[in-house]
């Protein structure tokens, strides 16, 4: 990343939004375990949209299934991983990088969560996250997973989303839900202390 490319992007952190940011660029994890490919909405103290499309590795020996367990950990990054990353940046002044050398984001809890239907490879489906607890480094967000509806443009659906909206999980009725998650709860523990844990 150039000098102005990192001016740029503090800006984004300082004053701005996720909304077309690369979630490589935010989120701290390798690439075989990111998943989220993009911000649709977002609103840094409220939640976010993201989607993601699984990949033949991720329902490799699954029967073509991406797995609840999968569906959980992309919700969790989409939500709580992606907005306190943000958050912490805004905080420290500093791009995500710089927490990369300090912290280990760990799930503390999950909650309540219920599945009502099932994702494939080639479909596409959103985590809709709200933030219900942000403090000390640890965020708790509720929400959905909703399947998209095939040849949808995401960006532009989500492009007049607002925080009303997002409370009520107003959405049209073509997206098909897919899971309900409660108290998904994430904190970055600092790395000493992570490795003391291990």
């Amino acid at each position: 990343m150039t000098d102005k490319e990192r001016a740029d992007y503090l800006d984004i952190i300082m004053n701005g939004n996720l909304v077309g940011v690369d979630p490589s660029q935010l989120l701290l994890h390798g690439p075989t375990k990111r998943l989220v490919n993009t911000y649709h909405w977002h609103s840094p103290y409220k939640g976010i949209v993201a989607s993601y499309s699984p990949t033949e590795r991720d329902v490799e020996d699954h029967f073509n299934v991406f797995r609840g367990v999968d569906q959980i950990e992309a919700f969790a990054q989409a939500t709580i991983v992606s907005c306190a990353t943000f958050l912490e940046c805004r905080k420290l002044k500093g791009l995500p990088d710089v927490l990369r050398d300090k912290f280990v984001p760990a799930f503390i809890s999950i909650g309540n969560v219920s599945f009502q239907n099932y994702l494939e490879l080639g479909d596409t489906f959103i985590s809709i996250g709200n933030i219900t607890f942000y403090k000390w480094r640890q965020m708790v967000c509720d929400g959905r997973i909703y399947k998209v509806p095939k040849g949808l443009d995401l960006d532009e659906y989500f492009s007049d989303f607002t925080e009303e909206r997002l409370l009520k999980y107003d959405i049209s009725k073509d997206f098909i839900k897919v899971a309900e998650l409660h108290d998904i709860t994430g904190r970055a523990i600092l790395i000493e202390l992570f490795n003391k844990l291990a």
